[in-house]
């Protein structure tokens, strides 16, 4: 690939995707929005002192989001190198693209919902 070193050292490996990170989140302001909503989380998580296994399922949730929002990320990427130009298929790619980070989303606001209602209820019981 031109740009890059012809060794894919370890070193390299991780070099290369520090920097698609760096990228995601200097370029896609959702990166950076899912990305203060995953602090916050974990913030809450901390001060409600979740449990193990719902710490587990938040750090998957949160996993699962950024994930997604760095493949869609990737593909719009993609898509701009191929064709600056509307096409239908690409125009499907990246709502599809989309469609899997919305899916990512919601289903970790369910995830967190299960985590932190609980969590209130238990933390304003104490207090009162």
């Amino acid at each position: 690939m031109r740009g890059r070193p012809r060794t894919h050292s370890w070193k390299n490996k991780f070099g290369y995707a520090l920097r698609g990170l760096r990228r995601a989140f200097r370029t896609q302001t959702s990166f950076a929005v899912h990305l203060v909503i995953a602090c916050v989380a974990v913030a809450a998580a901390a001060v409600f002192r979740v449990t193990a296994i719902e710490w587990v399922l938040l750090v998957a949730a949160i996993g699962m989001v950024l994930v997604a929002e760095t493949f869609n990320t990737a593909i719009e990427s993609l898509a701009r190198a191929v064709d600056t130009q509307f096409h239908p298929r690409l125009r499907d790619a990246l709502d599809i693209a989309s469609a899997a980070v919305l899916l990512a989303a919601v289903t970790a606001v369910v995830i967190g919902m299960c985590i932190f209602i609980p969590a209130l209820y238990r933390f304003f019981y104490r207090i009162l």
